[in-house]
Formats: C-alpha cells, sequence, structure tokens
C-alpha cells in the first residue's frame, strides 16, 4: 500500500555545520512520527507562488512549530522584545498553506507556531508574549484538559494529556469558526478545530513529537492525520 505523501513547510536555519550551509529543515522526531503514523512525510520549500497546485499533490499537510510571526500579520502596531526568529517568506508562506490546506478540505495537523498561524490566517491575534519566564511555556510538561468527543480528545484516545510545550505565545482573540477544545490550567488555549470544515482539522499549541515514540496519546495525533489522509 502507498504511504499518503504528507507535506510538512521547511524551517530556514542558519546553524546546520554538518551540511556546511544554511539549511531547510524539520524537526527529526516530527518526520518520525509522520512516518510511524504510516505517512510519506516530504519537506516542502517555502515559496511566494503556486501554492495551491504544489499542494494539489499530498494528501495531507503538517503545519510544525518554529520562530514567531511577525506582529504585523495580525494587525499589532508594535513589536514585543522577545519577539524571535521573524522570517517574511516563511510567514507568507505558512499562511497560504493554512488558507489553501483548509479550503481545499486538505487534511491539516497545525503544531505550536502551526496553531498560531492558522489562527491568523483565519483572522486572530496572537498575545505576543504570555508574560515573562515564570509564565511562559518553553522547556515544560504539563497537563492539558480536552475536550470530550473532540478530535484532539478521540485522536488521544483520553481526556487528560501531558504536554511538551516551547513557546512564549499563545492565542488571543480566536480566527472565524475556530473553537477552543483543550486548555492549560492558566487559560492558555492548547488545541483548536474547526467546526463545518470541509476536511480533518486539528491544531494544537504544544509538541506532540516531543514525546510521540513513548506516549501513545501523542502518537495518535500523527496517526490520526494519516488515516484522514488516507481515505
Amino acid at each position: 500500500m502507498t504511504r499518503p505523501l504528507i507535506a510538512i513547510p521547511a524551517r530556514f536555519s542558519a546553524t546546520t555545520s554538518a551540511l556546511r550551509y544554511a539549511a531547510e529543515v524539520n524537526a527529526r522526531a516530527l518526520v518520525e512520527a509522520v512516518w510511524r503514523a504510516g505517512g510519506e512525510p516530504a519537506g516542502i520549500h517555502p515559496a511566494d507562488t503556486g501554492t495551491a497546485d504544489r499542494l494539489a499533490r499530498f494528501d495531507g499537510v503538517l503545519l510544525p512549530g518554529g520562530g514567531d510571526l511577525a506582529p504585523s500579520r495580525y494587525g499589532a502596531t508594535d513589536t514585543h522584545d522577545t519577539v524571535y526568529d521573524v522570517d517574511t517568506l516563511q510567514d507568507a508562506f505558512d499562511l497560504d498553506v493554512a488558507r489553501h490546506a483548509l479550503a481545499s478540505g486538505l487534511p491539516l495537523l497545525a503544531v505550536c507556531r502551526g496553531l498560531q498561524v492558522v489562527n491568523v490566517a483565519l483572522g486572530g491575534t496572537l498575545q505576543q508574549d504570555m508574560g515573562g519566564p515564570e509564565r511562559e511555556h518553553r522547556h515544560l510538561v504539563h497537563p492539558v484538559s480536552l475536550e470530550p468527543g473532540s478530535l484532539v480528545a478521540r485522536a488521544a484516545g483520553a481526556e487528560k494529556t501531558d504536554a511538551s510545550c516551547y513557546h512564549h505565545q499563545r492565542v488571543e482573540r480566536l480566527g472565524r469558526g475556530l473553537r477552543v477544545t483543550a486548555r492549560a490550567a492558566d487559560g492558555t488555549v492548547e488545541a483548536l478545530e474547526l467546526p463545518g470544515a470541509d476536511g480533518w482539522f486539528a491544531a494544537v499549541q504544544w509538541h506532540p513529537e516531543d514525546t510521540a515514540d513513548e506516549d501513545p496519546a501523542q502518537q495518535g495525533l500523527f496517526d490520526a492525520l494519516v488515516r484522514a489522509a488516507t481515505r
């Protein structure tokens, strides 16, 4: 059986000494989680043209984590000192991928920055900084409550899970049509879904790939994406 092809937008990296040059990369743990689920992961080059045609050959999309979106993308007129790794091309491409995937019904799993991209693509906003080291969710594993019956709860096979997080921003105003289906104890939005979407879609603020090799609940998110992409 042919593995469904899962597009993963690449991330620009300036620190890839083994390759001798700057590169476009994806986390190995993320790629392996898609492979374990039965998918064929394929990194795709960020470009500013032809997104719809490029996505047409794929069976699903995984929007991964990464640096911050430019605050101007969601209407902010200032930039917090902690905003980092902003890239104009990366932002434009990720937003375009999110919009085309949702509009075409292409199965889509969005992770960390990916969740924020989808929220902004649908007109939402972000809190640029959660309040410093004592409030941010970096290098933190914490329990998350999942809405019973939601896509994320069904994929995880649980209504509570331990989430591995690495972010200092979070959803402020929800994008059009989005519904919150998981929160952390401090109220941070941890999962989003789009009721009535043409295709399977779920977004999580944490990094399920961090522990997917040993936690069936986290691997279940990748399994659900690949199952949707197989149909």
